[in-house]
């Protein structure tokens, strides 16, 4: 019943941003995770960026995107979001948008613990 639908990828030359949707529906943002994770061709999916949903002040970042990404929610929308700044070329990958209940605060950016996700939302960022 919960469907994750992402939007917003795209091509976008190195030090340019973009922001990313995900639309939820048949999802509480309550006590659980929301976050983004990312897959590029020969590499495993990682985790980049997550969020408790209750409250949505507790965030997780890969050491990679700290800085540069901010994950953020609206309940109200049902609706979670990603800001990417000064964008690289290593940060092409597919962009997927994944939920959990339970396990709050333990391993946020394990992907393996979250078990409803979009279909994903492609990223290129050029040279």
């Amino acid at each position: 019943q919960v469907q994750l639908v992402e939007s917003g990828g795209g091509s976008v030359q190195a030090g340019g941003s973009l922001r990313l949707s995900c639309a939820a529906s048949g999802y509480t943002f309550g006590s659980g995770n929301m976050g983004w994770f990312r897959q590029a061709p020969g590499k495993a999916r990682e985790g980049i960026a997550t969020i408790y949903n209750s409250g949505g002040r507790s965030k997780y970042y890969a050491e990679s995107v700290k800085g540069r990404f901010t994950v953020s929610q609206d309940p109200a929308k049902a609706t979670l979001y990603l800001q990417m700044n000064s964008l690289k070329p290593e940060d092409a990958a597919m962009y997927y948008c994944a939920a959990r209940r339970g396990n709050t605060g333990y391993r946020p950016l394990a992907a393996d613990t979250y078990h409803y996700w979009g279909q994903g939302t492609q990223v290129t960022v050029s040279s």
